[in-house]
C-alpha cells in the first residue's frame, strides 16, 4: 500500500510539528557532541511482536525531511503480516541524521502499526461472515487521514472521513429537533421522517445518508424513511437478530450497522447477528503501540 497525495500532504505536516518539537531550534545535541559529522552508518527497524505494518511511506517522509542524503529502505510492505524479529527496513548514511530520525519514524512507525495490528484482530474475529469493519471519527487531531489509511493496512474499511462527505443523524440530531417542540427526548424517533426528507431535498442521492437508532421503534421508523444506513448503537445481541430480522421483512437493500461498546470479545457474536457492518472506535483511539525497534548495523 502506498500513501495518497492528501495522505502525503497530511504526514508532511505532523512531521514537520513533530521534528519541531523534537529537535528544536538547536537540533540532537547529543549527536552533535558525540558523533563526528562524517560518520555515515546504517541501521535496521525491526519488529519485536509479531503484527501488521503500517507507515512505512511515512518512516521514508521523515528521513527525507532529516536529511536529503540519508536513504530509507522498506523491505516489507504496508498491510503485510510480520513476526518477531523481521526487519521492516533499512536506513543508511549520516549517522548524525538516523539518529535525529530514530525516534519521529519510530513514532509513525509504532502508532500506525499498532492500529493495523488491531484493526487485523478484529478483521479475524468475523472471518467468514458477511460482516465488515470500520473504523470511525475517534482519531487523533490531525492523524485522521493517517490513521484510517492504517485501518485499511489491516484489512478494516473506512467510514466517512469527516462530517463532509456523509450525513449520519444522531440522537443529538433529533433530540434537539424534539426540544424546539418541547417534546420529551424519548420521542426523537417521531422525527426521523423530518430529518430524512430534509436531507434528500437539500443533498439528493449525491451522499449517503445514515440514522442511529438506539431501540426496535426508533428501527422501524428510520427503515420506513428508507435511508442507506442504519446505525444500530449499543442494542443488545437479541435486538441486533430482531433488528435485522424487521431489515429483511421490509427493506433488504438497507445496511444494518452495528456500533457501541465493540470489543475482541463481543465482535463476533455480533457479526452472526446478520448485520452488514460493524464500526470500532477503539480501532484508532485505543490501539497499543507496536513494538519496533532501531538496531544498528556494524
Amino acid at each position: 500500500m502506498a500513501f495518497s497525495a492528501a495522505e502525503t500532504a497530511a504526514c508532511r505536516r505532523l512531521i514537520d510539528l513533530a521534528l519541531d518539537e523534537d529537535l528544536g531550534k538547536a537540533g540532537d545535541l547529543t549527536s552533535q557532541a558525540v558523533i563526528p559529522a562524517d560518520l555515515t552508518g546504517q541501521a535496521a527497524f525491526v519488529a519485536r511482536e509479531t503484527g501488521v505494518v503500517g507507515g512505512l511511506p511515512a518512516a521514508a517522509l521523515v528521513a527525507e525531511a532529516i536529511n536529503g542524503t540519508l536513504r530509507f529502505q522498506p523491505l516489507k510492505e504496508d498491510g503485510e503480516l510480520v513476526r518477531l524479529g523481521d526487519r521492516l527496513a533499512t536506513i543508511a548514511g549520516p549517522m548524525r541524521g538516523i539518529l535525529a530520525a530514530e525516534r519521529t519514524v519510530l513514532n509513525f512507525l509504532q502508532h500506525l502499526s499498532g492500529i493495523a495490528s488491531l484493526t487485523r484482530r478484529y478483521v479475524d474475529a468475523v472471518a467468514g461472515s458477511k460482516c465488515k469493519i470500520l473504523d470511525t471519527r475517534k482519531t487523533l487531531p490531525g492523524w485522521r487521514l493517517l490513521a484510517k489509511y492504517a485501518v485499511r493496512c489491516g484489512g478494516g474499511r473506512n467510514h466517512r472521513m469527516g462530517l463532509s462527505d456523509g450525513v449520519l443523524i444522531k440522537d443529538n440530531h433529533l433530540a434537539a429537533l424534539a426540544s424546539r417542540e418541547r417534546e420529551r427526548p424519548e420521542n426523537r424517533h417521531e422525527y426521523v421522517a423530518a430529518a430524512v426528507t430534509s436531507v434528500r431535498t437539500i443533498y439528493g442521492a449525491k451522499v449517503p445518508v445514515e440514522v442511529e437508532v438506539d431501540s426496535l421503534e426508533q428501527l422501524d421508523a428510520a427503515l420506513a424513511c428508507r435511508p442507506d444506513i442504519v446505525l444500530l448503537d449499543n442494542m443488545s445481541i437479541e435486538k441486533m437478530r430482531e433488528a435485522v430480522h424487521r431489515r429483511d421483512a421490509v427493506a433488504p437493500t438497507i445496511l444494518l450497522e452495528a456500533s457501541g461498546g465493540v470489543t475482541l470479545a463481543t465482535v463476533r457474536a455480533i457479526a452472526e447477528t446478520g448485520v452488514d457492518r460493524i464500526s470500532v472506535g477503539a480501532l484508532t483511539h485505543s490501539a497499543p503501540a507496536f513494538d519496533i525497534a532501531l538496531d544498528y548495523c556494524p
